[in-house]
């Protein structure tokens, strides 16, 4: 682990694999983001991502009944490996759309990006490929962070919207400083107790594709408006595969913009955070519990990070 440079990466991984098919099949589920998913696509392109082919990756952008989408016209910008799928009979939960775009998938690893409104750094396809290669069961995870100046269940109650947000992007030349993100953001809830200790939820969670037919991909029984706590399910039944190695990239992560979304705008005392926990207890038979799975921690840390990291430290002893 070190902190300095940006530019001090690893090499970029190999390109494609021998069928000719990309590596990694990175699935975004996206749904009336018309401000937000342009951002979240741009973040995955070729043009932003350092270090990795074009070739060696693709992203399958499922649209979720949205009334009308941004996302169709900046996934065909972004390159020859985004696709665009318009789901028909979308559900108000996320987890068939996600299913759906699995299904299309080509690579031997797949990405799951539940929520379109979530920046990349620009590190993060390249460093999720190498880590990839590590384990043939490797669970390949990023800590995610709220745009702002705490978790946004917090600071929307505080004056904190869409147009600040606008504002602190541009004080940062982002997209042409993408780990300056690292400086306008807070720690998500799920992953405010740092790197160190166990999290909650992955946002950008990839694993290989036989990873994903043994957790069955993501439950559709989850049926609440925004999936309720699918994702928090997805990442702690993945965590439960045998003989799976955790490896937790330490200088990339995804940045959630503000939306209004029902599940990540929800404040933690609120109807539809019982509801969905609920839920869970309802389909699994026992209340929800953090997986309490250790992890190997993979990257160089870019300066930026390194409040985080002195928070993440502290809070070990906290």
């Amino acid at each position: 682990m070190s902190i300095g440079s940006t530019k001090e990466r690893p090499p970029a991984p190999r390109a494609e694999g021998s069928n000719g098919q990309p590596r990694l099949s990175v699935v975004v589920v996206v749904y009336d983001m018309e401000r937000e998913a342009p951002r979240t696509l741009h973040s995955l392109s070729a043009e932003y991502q350092e270090g990795v082919d074009p070739s060696s990756y693709e992203v399958v952008v499922v649209d979720n009944g949205s009334p009308r989408s941004a996302a169709v016209k900046t996934a065909e910008a972004c390159g020859d490996n985004f696709r665009y799928h318009y789901l028909e009979c979308a559900t108000k939960s996320p987890a068939p759309a996600m299913n759906a775009g699995i299904a299309m998938t080509t690579g031997k690893y797949v990405g799951l990006y539940v929520d379109g409104a979530r920046i990349a750094t620009p590190g993060l396809l390249r460093m999720a490929l190498l880590a990839l290669s590590l384990n043939e069961r490797a669970l390949v995870s990023t800590l995610a962070w709220h745009l702002g100046p705490q978790a946004q269940m917090v600071s929307v109650n505080e004056g904190y919207n869409a147009d600040v947000e606008d504002e602190l992007l541009e004080s940062i030349d982002w997209p042409a400083n993408g780990y300056d993100l690292f400086t306008i953001s807070a720690f998500a809830g799920s992953s405010a107790r740092g790197f160190f200790q166990p999290v909650a939820e992955s946002n950008a969670l990839f694993m290989p594709r036989r990873l994903i037919a043994e957790l069955g991909g993501m439950d559709e029984s989850f049926s609440l408006p925004g999936g309720g706590v699918v994702n928090l399910d997805t990442y702690a039944r993945a965590c439960a595969l045998p003989e799976t190695t955790l490896i937790t990239l330490l200088g990339e992560g995804t940045f959630h913009q503000v939306h209004g979304g029902v599940a990540t705008n929800a404040p933690a005392e609120s109807d539809y955070v019982d509801r969905a926990f609920a839920e869970y207890a309802e389909l699994r038979g026992h209340p929800y519990r953090r997986p309490e799975r250790s992890s190997l921690f993979l990257g160089p840390v870019p300066k930026q990070v390194a409040p985080f990291m002195t928070a993440s430290i502290g809070s070990l002893s906290g």
